[in-house]
């Protein structure tokens, strides 16, 4: 096996994106492993990491990650809002009403003004 460098991490990150996008999320995991392990502080890689689990079903390490990147980003809105839809899908919708709001706040789109049960117009 290649010794890991910088360059191999960016390289199985780039590789994640597409297995993520080609619907192969485990497999997006495997790389991303070895990415986060050399590079824990990376919130990019651990933010990819938590929708190839939440892709995959792997809903409580879905929210794992994506806590741990609102820990560093509170003001991230797609990862409340992801996170808020892993709620969702864990049959916890009181916990995901405050992510869809939060993420409505912090960036009024409309999927997430209408996930927050929020108008446009309001």
């Amino acid at each position: 096996m290649p010794e890991s460098s910088p360059e191999t991490h960016i390289i199985d990150y780039r590789a994640a994106e597409h297995l993520l996008a080609a619907r192969d999320p485990r497999g997006a995991v495997k790389l991303l492993d070895s990415v986060i392990a050399a590079h824990p502080e990376n919130t990019a890689a651990r933010l990819l990491r938590a929708r190839a689990f939440f892709a995959a079903a792997q809903l409580r390490s879905a929210e794992l990650e994506f806590q741990l990147v609102l820990e560093r980003e509170p003001d991230n809105a797609f990862a409340h809002f992801a996170l808020a839809r892993t709620y969702e899908r864990a049959l916890r919708a009181d916990r995901a009403k405050r992510h869809f709001r939060l993420a409505a706040a912090l960036d009024p789109k409309p999927e997430y003004l209408a996930a927050a049960g929020f108008d446009a117009d309001d």
